[in-house]
């Protein structure tokens, strides 16, 4: 929000210095963003001088160009060529000297000495566009005869200069979006630091009703949408330039002027916050407004000549007949103030902020009308700023209030009411604050105190102060203006002590976890939760499981994740383009889900699920470059290491997951990692070759998916303790085994842990055979086994024992044979 020091000063007495006004606000919880001195005019019109055109003769070389003498207070008249039509000798004009900057727009520059057609020019005349007093460009400007030559063009035009104050805003104080609203905060701050203050702002005793020729009337159908309207019509007006102090007001904080009844409703919105809008009255048909919602579909042609289609949730401004504008969005095309216009309808209105906001969303429309009615204006105030508005009509372009203002506002918003204990109050400060010093501050900023008891006060707050519902809000209002600085730090430190609990755990986990991954090459990624719903077209079983975001931002952000891997496909796909392919990547984040069938109104939350989860991308090249290693791609087998070195440094025995073959439709070929009850402990493969073209990946992509809730919880318990090296042997045998080609080692595994638990260390796949001298559909596997006690050597007797169990088991479960 840009205020200008001078036009705040109009409202609240002071004596500060701009920059002791920044440190004022910011103080109080405005802050001030940047401290700039303007000019109403860029540039402030630096060496622009009145000049009188002495002499002026037709170019020798040109049929447009004259060449004059221009006399402009010094020694000698400089010689400036001239192409404007309606230069003459005798003018009193602005000339821009040498070395004098001039801007178009963003564009700057400067006068140099030149030749036009061969004619040497020192200087230009200028035309009102050109210096920025005005938009003409059909000739040069001609001044009256009593211009005094050689003054300046900015004290010619008393041009002054001005601060300007970019405060930062937060979404909480729609209040302060205006100048009267950062004036009642300074005020505040001014009467409890003891300054000599007075707040105020114009009376509408200049408000009159000159006639009833032109009355409307108004009809609200949507009264959730519109609490209140009030409209007025002014006729007989001149639509024409605002005047030199309107304008300059509107250019120091960054607002271009239109024409005077633009520009007083732009006035009248950066002055007390309300914004306003202004009808043609002829296109008013029937001289009837009616805010309603139209049709779902209904084309509608704004300002700007694009057509939208209406939602039956956008609130619209109509005659009779059509819609005229979007609620508080953007106006019709057709229906604002034209040149030809004379007759208009002053609109001032309070909207609910949801449907100002999704509306906006919706059709993708900002407007300094929307961001101030969807974050709430004060609905006490619309009177009020109309008739400012229509005064100013009078005044500026003639015209002549032609009705009684027409108020329609069926359900007063009525303020609110908060107790507030003096005990709160310090408790929440950490300081005593006395009752007189609190009564002083809310009384400030414009609360009614009700009621007072020696524990605390009834207050009654202005609807305006949207974020000023609660007890605890308004201790921090009273703690903005008391000061933050004021409150001491306390010499005593005070805390408590708290229970580790398992969200510490899956921390500090995911910390060992993370500079792991960091030392093996990998890089952390983090990508919004927030993805589209596209991703998940035409996948079974998970797009009706996709938690859908009510009003989203656009259709790229529209679902909560179900899966990480798209965020970090376009993670890969970003980094490819820009010739870095070879990538391990790394994220903790959450995925969420959403099961229809235990939708329960009585507990909304039971269908939807919410959990962390570690996802790896693994691209590329493994080695690249190296002068001891040949080139060699990323394998499955890499990533499937970097997920057993996780598992092994958080403490997740081999034996507490089983491997099986995974059938996920974002894979290729994948495993799947369970636990002992079956639930999925992690999933890891090749990824699909569909996603990856989608992607616009050309390399093969290793992803895997650890549910890091679900292992955090099944190393919660485990203890880490101190374990001597055995001092007893391992036993190690070999079988070869004659098995089905279906038959996967998982399965020999599998087989191998639930015959022998405590004495088998270790089952290693060595070898796979296929081909020649086996018979049809069989597969031979070399398989190691690891068998070792702690606690004495074992004797032959006891290996044979369990190496024969461990036979017939595999025999008997998996048909196999010894080779």
């Amino acid at each position: 929000m840009n205020i200008s020091y001078k036009w705040l000063k109009e409202y609240v007495d002071f004596n500060l210095s701009p920059q002791e006004v920044c440190d004022a606000l910011t103080s109080e919880g405005l802050e001030v963003g940047a401290l700039e001195e303007v000019q109403s005019i860029k540039g402030g019109l630096k060496g622009l001088y009145v000049g009188k055109v002495l002499t002026c003769e037709l170019h020798p070389n040109s049929d447009h160009l004259h060449v004059t003498t221009v006399d402009l207070g010094k020694e000698s008249p400089s010689q400036i060529v001239c192409g404007a039509p309606n230069v003459a000798a005798g003018q009193k004009v602005i000339v821009a000297d040498l070395g004098c900057v001039l801007y178009d727009g963003d564009k700057e520059f400067v006068i140099k000495k030149s030749k036009l057609r061969g004619v040497e020019s020192f200087g230009m005349i200028c035309a009102e566009d050109e210096i920025g007093v005005g938009n003409s460009h059909d000739g040069i400007i001609v001044l009256p005869e009593d211009a005094p030559v050689g003054q300046s063009a900015a004290e010619y035009y008393h041009l002054e200069s001005d601060w300007l104050i970019e405060v930062d805003i937060t979404p909480n104080r729609a209040d302060a979006l205006s100048h009267w609203g950062v004036a009642r905060d300074l005020y505040a701050w001014l009467v409890q630091n003891g300054y000599e203050t007075a707040l105020h702002r114009p009376d509408c005793e200049a408000f009159v009703v000159d006639n009833e020729d032109m009355p409307i009337e108004v009809t609200i159908e949507n009264q959730e949408a519109c609490r209140r309207y009030a409209c007025v019509s002014v006729t007989g007006c001149e639509v024409k330039e605002s005047p030199d102090w309107l304008k300059n007001k509107l250019r120091t904080i960054g607002v271009r002027p239109i024409n005077n009844i633009v520009d007083i409703t732009n006035y009248v919105m950066m002055a007390y916050g309300q914004p306003l809008h202004c009808f043609d009255a002829d296109m008013v048909t029937g001289h009837h407004i009616v805010v309603k919602t139209m049709p779902e579909g209904t084309p509608f042609v704004t300002l700007d000549g694009e057509e939208h289609k209406l939602s039956d949730r956008d609130l619209a401004i109509c005659n009779t007949q059509e819609p005229m504008c979007i609620a508080g969005v953007f106006g019709g095309k057709g229906s604002g103030t034209y040149d030809s216009t004379t007759n208009v309808v002053l609109e001032s209105a309070y909207f609910h902020p949801t449907w100002i906001r999704k509306s906006a969303r919706r059709h993708g429309l900002s407007t300094d009308a929307s961001f101030r009615f969807e974050r709430g204006v004060d609905p006490n105030g619309t009177v009020y700023a109309l008739k400012q508005a229509a005064i100013l009509c009078k005044q500026l372009a003639g015209g002549k209030v032609s009705m009684q203002i027409k108020d329609v506002y069926p359900d007063p918003v009525p303020n609110f009411e908060v107790s507030l204990k003096y005990d709160y109050v310090n408790t929440l400060i950490g300081k005593v604050i006395p009752a007189e010093t609190v009564k002083s501050i809310v009384t400030s900023l414009e609360m009614t105190i009700e009621s007072e008891t020696a524990e605390g006060i009834q207050l009654s707050i202005p609807p305006y102060r949207t974020d000023v519902q609660r007890p605890c809000d308004v201790v921090e209002d009273i703690l903005r203006i008391y000061g933050y600085n004021n409150v001491e730090i306390p010499t005593q430190l005070k805390s408590s002590l708290v229970i580790k609990g398992d969200e510490d755990v899956k921390y500090k986990l995911q910390n060992l976890v993370s500079e792991q991954l960091v030392g093996e090459g990998f890089n952390e990624i983090l990508n919004n939760s927030l993805t589209k719903s596209a991703y998940y077209d035409n996948m079974e079983g998970m797009a009706d499981n996709l938690v859908k975001i009510m009003n989203p931002l656009s259709s790229d952000l529209n679902v909560l994740r179900a899966s990480m891997l798209f965020g970090g496909l376009e993670s890969v796909a970003y980094n490819a383009n820009r010739k870095n392919p070879d990538l391990r990547f790394f994220e903790f984040g959450n995925v969420y889900h959403f099961s229809p069938e235990k939708k329960n109104t009585d507990n909304p939350m039971l269908a939807y699920k919410e959990e962390t989860h570690l996802a790896l991308w693994v691209t590329g090249r493994r080695v690249a470059g190296s002068w001891a290693h040949a080139d060699e791609d990323a394998t499955f087998y890499e990533l499937k290491a970097y997920v057993d070195n996780i598992f092994r440094r958080i403490g997740l025995a081999q034996g507490a997951f089983v491997t099986e073959s995974g059938d996920s439709q974002l894979y290729q070929h994948s495993i799947v990692l369970r636990n002992r009850g079956g639930k999925e402990l992690a999933t890891l493969g090749i990824v699909s070759k569909k996603l990856q073209k989608a992607a616009g990946i050309d390399n093969t992509v290793y992803y895997a998916d650890i549910n890091w809730t679900l292992v955090t919880k099944a190393v919660r318990k485990n203890v880490v303790s101190f374990r001597e090296i055995s001092k007893y042997p391992a036993v190690s045998r070999d079988l070869a085994l004659l098995l089905d080609k279906e038959v996967k080692f998982e399965a020999i595994e599998r087989v191998a842990r639930q015959t022998e638990k405590k004495l088998l260390k270790s089952v290693e796949l060595f070898d796979v055979y296929e081909g020649k001298n086996l018979p049809e559909g069989k597969k031979s596997y070399a398989v190691n086994f690891i068998l070792l006690d702690e606690s004495k050597t074992l004797n032959d007797k006891q290996i044979d024992a369990i190496m024969n169990k461990l036979i017939a088991n595999l025999k008997k479960e998996l048909k196999a044979e010894l080779r």
